[in-house]
């Protein structure tokens, strides 16, 4: 379950659902309310609903209630990608934080040091450490030597990407708890989200599910607004969309 934007610029979504095993686009809601999705989801019947085992969704409380009233017997799994992106935000938003008023600075180190140093420094701070460019890697470097706040925030968050290579729940749960308690003070936001999503988030070492599948479906979709130049009437949308899942020929 995943939302794409219906018309770019605003903030008009869509709720997208698919099946994790088949890959097909199942239905789409015309908006995020409670009302839309359930007038697509009961529709389905108490058979169907009850038999679903998983459910894949976002870091949103909306959907999590829906989803336990509607498919009691589903597992609710958060995607592990969401979970990393609460990480990369706080990283940034420190980062942002710290260019706009350098604090705790090392000894020696001005502010326009500082801040020279900082310059184009996000995906050096955000990318995965391996896969960082020699330019990238200097860029860190400079980071770390102007900012110990971020140096320890850029440690924790490669420890916390590491996470998910787990291949035991009860090592990961372990992990998670220690990592939760340790990172608390530099990702209090982080935190406090993943306590509140600790029971979903340990879920994806039961399933592996990302949401890899439905951004690549999702991508499609862009696909289709566009060559449509844009769809002011949902229905219209909704249905070329199913059209191209259920009925592939036609669309050839």
């Amino acid at each position: 379950m995943d939302e794409i934007a219906l018309r770019k610029g605003h903030k008009e979504f869509v709720v997208v659902l698919v099946d994790l095993e088949t890959h097909q686009l199942l239905g789409m809601a015309p908006s995020r309310t409670h009302a839309d999705i359930e007038s697509v989801l009961l529709p389905w019947g108490a058979e169907v609903l009850n038999n679903i085992e998983e459910v894949s969704i976002d870091l949103s409380g909306s959907y999590r209630g829906l989803v336990h009233r509607l498919m009691p017997d589903a597992d609710i799994v958060a995607d592990r990608f969401h979970v990393m992106k609460l990480v990369n935000q706080e990283l940034n938003r420190a980062r942002n934080a710290f260019i706009r008023k350098p604090t705790d600075l090392p000894e020696g180190v001005t502010p326009e040091v500082a801040k020279a140093a900082m310059k184009n420094s996000k995906y050096a701070l955000l990318k995965p450490e391996e896969n960082l460019t020699e330019k990238q890697q200097a860029k860190l470097a400079d980071v770390k030597a102007v900012s110990p706040s971020l140096a320890a925030m850029h440690q924790h968050k490669e420890r916390f990407r590491a996470l998910f290579d787990h291949n035991d729940t009860a090592q990961a749960t372990l992990d998670f708890l220690d990592w939760m308690a340790e990172a608390k003070t530099l990702y209090t936001n982080s935190v406090g989200t993943m306590t509140r999503w600790f029971g979903e988030i340990i879920q994806y070492f039961e399933y592996r599910t990302t949401s890899g599948v439905v951004e690549g479906i999702n991508n499609k979709l862009k696909l289709i607004k566009r060559s449509g130049y844009g769809f002011r009437n949902f229905e219209r949308f909704r249905l070329r969309c199913l059209i191209c899942w259920h009925f592939p020929t036609a669309t050839a």
